[in-house]
């Protein structure tokens, strides 16, 4: 080992792993596997690894063998982490920027100038580790670069500034949009400094809340940029959770930033990443094989995940906790998993841990909650980028029944043709109940009330969202039969279409809707007007996120929904500005045919903690200890006849609707400053933040405080009688202080408004 002294001598600026042998004989079988799985060669002529038995390290030496890694474990039933103030004065001694501790379970890798100590799965490649070292990190790059609007498009266009039109502050957005520049919107700008001060300040999880249609691409594209051009990292992995988000975040951020930048979609081959700067990517992708594997967690320096609310959970997760690093999540809908618990309620530790695991904000080290940026929809209409829809509520006489308490008697035919009859509800339609003369009902009334598109006078772009891939067959079929009828020879059957995952080239069908502006052909209505001759996509869990189709006009949801993530992203997708041959999309019809809205602004429990995902396990047992068999529910087929009940419209105010508010909006910043400003104790602050929500939107629970009729909270959701008691002196207190809540009162005022 004399030589290796001699290597340990050397001073170098790459890499340091320890190890630190108790008894180490399982241990080193583990690691050494672990090395020669990333590449390493142990043994022969090309042996790139040095041990030193007197202390049990490990050093992988570089490409000209230098010293570049040392490996310091501790035996299996030690935490690796003890040997880390030791790692680190070795490392220092030697001028080494990494430390990897390991005990041959667990591993950790750090950077000793940057970062603390990540988890590690597979030990860094060679090469990767090269790269690394090559990477300066420096938070201080941050402070100095310069946000402005035109930050993306500075670099295409170095003579911007110096156009004569361009002086006035006012033409700045016309001109851009006339030349094919984009230019960031105040938000935007402000959502790229907050990610700015806090990676200046070390953090190195970010996230941003963003409702949709307010370009979470394009802000993305300027933080990359910002990240690439400080030298804070080399390479960027830019995951998606479907497909079609795919094909539109590379189309977005090739336009956006090829001229500076390389992007590449990561497929198949492992070489082709390492020419691109940006490696865009569907999670699937990574996971199929667990191809993830192939790469060093070193590989890359910041990863960035697209609807992160979907990316952090089940084997998701793995991709992207697997690589170390930069992590900032986008979303429209975080998933607040620890909203209303305490760990103390949690008998299984493991129930709760699984909570922090998906919660959105702890994921990305937001550990009160509060996102690193946010800009809601209230604020994106109040700002004129956003618009809200036009609520168009229709019940039929059956669905009136199907949704009430008592549900719809109905009477039919099951599976084997014999009469049968049953009591259904709002859940069982197109599962359990079938009835074709709903259905029709909800197309005639779609096909008569859509919103036209204002320059051909056609029907506007639209997508249906249906129970299933059946109903949405049924759904396309008769808008059809009824398009046929009402417009002769303009359709001949592309009117509408099935867009789900079992019809063949559904993905480039939606891209085709949208972008390309050809699904179907185009329109036969005005010749030459660029629009698709096909109308109405029908779907079922397709085009509800990341979705971007501007031009849509009509949004019909001929299903019941009770997620309210699934229904601010659904509607999301009409909420686009957009101008048709210079006619301004002012705002876009949504058909609602199970009380969706109603439900959402009455009735769902806003302030109940998440249900948690259901895990998939092998069949129950019974007392006899045989696998229970689950019997699928009778169908029953009915041919009773339906027709409109009541049909109203309902205007969304500027201030949107209450989910829109609940999910963002200012009564949740008023509890956080109540609470904040007054300090109570965790037993009673999520009962706080409960009484001024309900207070501020609800009139029943308002009325049930100030009229003193205390026993209606026994039936009242959200907030009960022994809640009440427990707020103590506050009972009184808290009523007077949002009464003088000026921000309060105004929301008050608008809940009211909204009702009537």
């Amino acid at each position: 080992m004399a030589g290796t002294q001699g290597i340990f001598a050397r001073r170098a600026n790459i890499c340091f792993v320890e190890i630190i042998m108790e008894n180490e004989a399982t241990t080193r079988i583990k690691i050494n596997k672990m090395l020669e799985e990333a590449g390493w060669n142990l043994i022969g002529e090309n042996k790139n690894v040095e041990v030193e038995y007197s202390r049990s390290d490990y050093m992988l030496l570089d490409s000209r063998k230098y010293p570049l890694c040392v490996l310091e474990a501790k035996k299996e039933n030690v935490n690796p982490l003890s040997a880390k103030e030791q790692a680190r004065n070795y490392a220092e001694k030697q001028n080494a920027r990494f430390v990897i501790l390991s005990n041959g379970e667990i591993s950790y890798f750090w950077d000793i100038q940057t970062a603390n100590p990540e988890i590690i799965t597979r030990m860094p490649s060679q090469k990767s580790l090269e790269e690394r070292a090559n990477l300066k990190r420096d938070k201080t790059a941050f402070e100095s670069e310069n946000i402005i609007p035109e930050y993306i498009v500075l670099s295409q266009n170095q003579n911007l500034l110096k156009e004569p039109n361009y002086i006035d502050e006012n033409t700045r957005e016309k001109f851009c949009k006339d030349n094919g520049y984009r230019i960031l919107r105040p938000y935007q700008i402000n959502a790229i400094m907050s990610v700015q001060k806090s990676a200046s300040n070390g953090n190195s999880r970010f996230l941003i809340e963003m409702a949709t249609g307010l370009g979470k691409t394009l802000t993305a594209a300027a933080i990359i940029k910002m990240f690439l051009k400080t030298g804070n990292a080399n390479r960027i992995l830019f995951l998606v959770d479907r497909l079609e988000l795919e094909r539109q975040a590379n189309k977005d951020l090739r336009k956006y930033l090829s001229k500076d930048y390389e992007s590449f979609i990561y497929k198949e081959h492992k070489n082709d990443w390492q020419k691109a700067n940006i490696v865009i990517s569907t999670i699937q992708s990574f996971l199929i094989g667990n191809k993830y594997k192939i790469f060093s967690p070193t590989d890359f320096d910041f990863v960035i995940s697209d609807e992160a609310h979907r990316s952090i959970g089940g084997d998701s997760r793995a991709v992207f906790e697997y690589f170390i690093g930069y992590k900032l999540g986008l979303t429209a809908t975080p998933k607040d998993y620890l909203k209303n618990t305490n760990i103390l309620d949690f008998k299984d530790q493991r129930t709760w841990e699984k909570r922090v695991l998906l919660d959105t904000y702890k994921t990305f080290g937001c550990e009160s909650s509060e996102p690193t940026f946010k800009f809601s929809l209230p604020q994106g209409v109040k700002e004129g980028y956003l618009i809200n829809p036009y609520v168009l509520d229709i019940k039929t006489e059956i669905t009136t029944e199907l949704l009430s308490k008592e549900g719809y008697a109905a009477i039919g035919v099951d599976e084997k043709g014999e009469s049968t009859e049953d009591t259904v509800f709002g859940n069982d339609f197109e599962k359990k109940f079938f009835n074709e003369n709903i259905n029709r009902k909800f197309c005639e009334c779609f096909i008569e009330n859509a919103e036209l598109d204002p320059v051909s006078g056609e029907i506007g772009k639209s997508i249906v969202f249906c129970v299933s891939q059946n109903h949405a067959a049924k759904i396309t079929q008769i808008l059809n039969e009824m398009a046929m009828e009402k417009f002769p020879s303009k359709y001949n059957s592309d009117f509408a279409k099935q867009v789900t995952s079992i019809v063949q080239n559904s993905q480039d069908m939606a891209i085709h809707f949208a972008e390309a502006n050809n699904l179907g052909g185009k329109s036969r209505f005005l010749e030459g007007y660029d629009t698709c001759k096909t109308r109405v996509c029908v779907t079922v869990a397709m085009m509800t996120t990341g979705y971007d189709c501007p031009d849509l006009l009509n949004i019909a949801f001929m299903r019941p929904i009770f997620s309210p993530t699934d229904f601010v992203q659904m509607k999301g997708r009409g909420t686009r500005k957009y101008s048709f041959s210079g006619v301004e999309k002012t705002q876009f019809k949504l058909f609602d045919f199970f009380r969706i809205c109603e439900y959402f602004e009455n009735d769902f429990n806003y302030s109940q903690s998440l249900t948690l995902p259901s895990e998939k396990s092998k069949p129950k047992t019974g007392d006899d200890g045989k696998d229970v068999v689950y019997t699928v529910p009778e169908i029953l087929i009915s041919s009773a006849k339906d027709n409109v009940k009541t049909s109203k419209y309902i205007a969304v105010p500027e201030e949107g609707m209450r989910i829109d508010r609940e999910f963002w909006g200012t009564v949740e910043d008023e509890c956080d400053k109540y609470i904040s400003i007054y300090k109570p104790s965790g037993e009673i602050a999520y009962l706080i933040r409960n009484f001024i929500k309900s207070y501020t939107s609800d009139l029943r629970f308002r009325d049930i405080i100030e009229q003193k009729k205390f026993a209606e909270l026994n039936t009242y959701t959200g907030f009960s009688f022994n809640d009440y008691k427990s707020l103590g002196d506050l009972k009184t207190e808290l009523p007077e202080y949002i009464k003088g809540n000026s921000a309060l009162n105004k929301c008050m005022e608008e809940y009211a408004r909204f009702r009537n």
